[in-house]
């Protein structure tokens, strides 16, 4: 499992990712803002599996599915979601971005992806881009969250300096910009429809399929 934080054991054998317990309240107030009232929710690269125990709690209308290339990944979300015990919360998939034969059946209503794309090379964000486009219904929702390299405004300095963090460890990582991930969800058929400004220098990008 790729993350930047340290990761805890629980006493459940879950994981525990600071991360994932800083953000996640102000990300569910954007996903209750913009969510489908009802559908089916592919959530990639879940982590720990705390996103998707809180956001499958707050949101029970939607059916929702968390995914992991990582079985430690996979094993973790297992045990949030045996203690959460959520009717509307599918075990985890073994999904791979750059794997199209680990790609569930569509459509879907939403896909969501937080802290993937800058901790995993270009070609996983063109991935995760053909998945949505290959599998969102039309009209259907995805919702990436992390730091972005935005043009028309200034690097963060401690953006800035997790870039560089990023790519010590290893050069195919770092913050994308803002454009060429906006260009990459074109080219699968998805138009960036908001912008939401979130805390710590991070962002919420909305895309809809077309």
């Amino acid at each position: 499992m790729q993350t930047m934080d340290p990761i805890a054991a629980t006493p459940r054998g879950a994981l525990a990712s600071p991360a994932a317990a800083r953000n996640t309240r102000p990300i569910l107030e954007v996903l209750k803002a913009h969510m489908p009232g009802r559908g089916r929710v592919l959530e990639i690269a879940a982590g720990s599996g705390e996103h998707a125990v809180a956001f499958a709690g707050a949101l029970p209308r939607l059916d929702w599915t968390p995914s992991d290339s990582s079985a430690e990944a996979r094993a973790s979300i297992a045990a949030w979601s045996g203690a959460a015990d959520l009717p509307n919360l599918r075990p985890p998939l073994a999904l791979d971005v750059l794997d199209p034969a680990t790609w569930p059946d569509g459509p879907v209503q939403a896909m969501i992806c937080i802290n993937m794309i800058h901790i995993s090379p270009w070609a996983a964000t063109e991935g995760l881009m053909a998945l949505a486009g290959s599998r969102l219904a039309v009209g259907g929702l995805l919702v990436l969250y992390g730091p972005y390299r935005e043009a028309d405004r200034p690097l963060a300095p401690s953006n800035a300096a997790f870039d560089g963090s990023l790519k010590a460890r290893d050069p195919a990582w770092g913050l994308r910009d803002r454009d060429d991930v906006t260009a990459a969800a074109k080219a699968a058929g998805l138009a960036l429809t908001l912008r939401v400004g979130m805390p710590a220098h991070n962002l919420m990008l909305l895309f809809r399929r077309v």
